[in-house]
């Protein structure tokens, strides 16, 4: 296993590196004191679990958390930190544990631990059949393998059921669940709305013989995933791995149907702001691999198909420069004049009414042909 540290304490590098060191697994640790250069590597080196001090300096560590969080879908964050009041804040990026200092040997075994037990669940799970196909990029429709739809008796039995997938099979407790859903109900009044959509979103998978999925214990629930298909999740996973690269034609023709599987925001138009930092960051996901997308299809003269992935691109960000001036200069690759021209005046028109400006100069390079 591979650990990075971040942490603007050097002496918390020595002890940590000290304990892990002990640990049976631990295979490298890297410490790092700024957070551009953690996120930095790990942009080039794989990492399975990140130690990360809340307060860095004058820096937020919950930033570099959610940036390493989007470099790698399956990293494990654990946050070791003295500042107890930032505990519900970071569980927005899902982190696998969290540690007030000063940090006990035994404390920090239980957390290594939970992440081999993690990595091991998530390989058995990777073996295991799906019986359950979710769509939650565009919408929210789930589906048994063998045909049939769930039907949902409540809203917010739906809403229950995105939020624990959203947390990956990770359990939560009852009162963040609460806060987070049933937050305008009073309290007493929320918790037995709590109780009736765990039993309606019980009922409802019922039929598809997935009733068992909704696990509870100690006052805490969540998904067991193991024989459930998530577009998202396989979207994160076979970007990160085309990522790599794309050298050849057969890699290409992937990058197309994999830029395809965005079907829309996650969850779409379900208005659920507990979700909003995660749809965020699976749209920033996907805006920087479709714009690697274009780029690698124009430099192999693929213009047609470079041009629909960035009208694409431009329907979620009209303004984004890079997709712009790479549209344009798709279009004059393909000495298509009209488009070319009528597209720098949207762009222009776009400019001038939104920003009160006018056009980058790199883009008023493509007014001659």
């Amino acid at each position: 296993m591979k650990v990075l540290i971040l942490d603007d304490e050097r002496a918390m590098h020595t002890i940590m590196k000290q304990m892990l060191a002990r640990v049976e697994g631990i295979e490298r640790v890297e410490c790092f004191l700024e957070p551009a250069e953690a996120v930095e590597y790990a942009r080039k080196e794989a990492v399975d679990v990140a130690f990360i001090d809340i307060k860095i300096g004058r820096e937020n560590g919950l930033q570099a958390a959610a940036q390493l969080r989007a470099l790698a879908g399956g990293l494990d964050i654990v946050f070791v930190t003295s500042h107890k009041e930032y505990a519900l804040e970071s569980f927005e990026t899902y982190p696998l544990d969290y540690i007030v200092k000063p940090i006990s040997r035994s404390r920090l075994e239980q957390t290594i631990a939970r992440a081999f037990e993690r990595r091991a669940q998530n390989a058995a799970d990777k073996q295991a059949e799906p019986r359950l196909q979710v769509r939650a990029l565009g919408g929210l429709e789930i589906s048994g393998v063998q045909g049939g739809r769930v039907r949902w008796i409540s809203r917010k039995s739906a809403e229950l059921f995105a939020y624990l997938l959203l947390c990956r099979g990770q359990f939560v407790a009852k009162g963040r669940i609460i806060e987070d859903i049933f937050l305008e109900m009073p309290i007493k009044n929320a918790e037995i709305y709590m109780n009736t959509a765990v039993y309606q979103l019980r009922k409802a998978l019922t039929p598809l013989g997935m009733k068992a999925i909704v696990q509870s214990a100690n006052e805490q629930y969540r998904l067991e995933m193991r024989e459930v298909a998530v577009d998202f999740v396989h979207f994160e996973e076979q970007v990160n791995q085309w990522n790599r690269g794309a050298d050849s034609r057969a890699e290409l023709d992937e990058g197309i149907a994999l830029e395809q599987q965005y079907t829309g925001a996650l969850f779409e138009d379900n208005a659920y702001q507990w979700c909003a930092a995660e749809q965020y960051r699976l749209e920033q996901l996907y805006m920087s691999f479709a714009k690697r997308l274009a780029r690698e299809l124009a430099e192999h003269r693929r213009y047609e198909q470079a041009v629909i992935v960035l009208r694409r691109i431009l329907a979620l960000a009209e303004l984004d420069e890079e997709a712009n001036l790479l549209l344009l200069h798709a279009y004059r690759e393909q000495k298509d004049r009209l488009a070319l021209q009528a597209h720098l005046r949207h762009y222009a028109d776009l400019y001038e009414q939104q920003l009160g400006l006018p056009l980058p100069v790199e883009a008023t390079s493509f007014m001659i042909l």
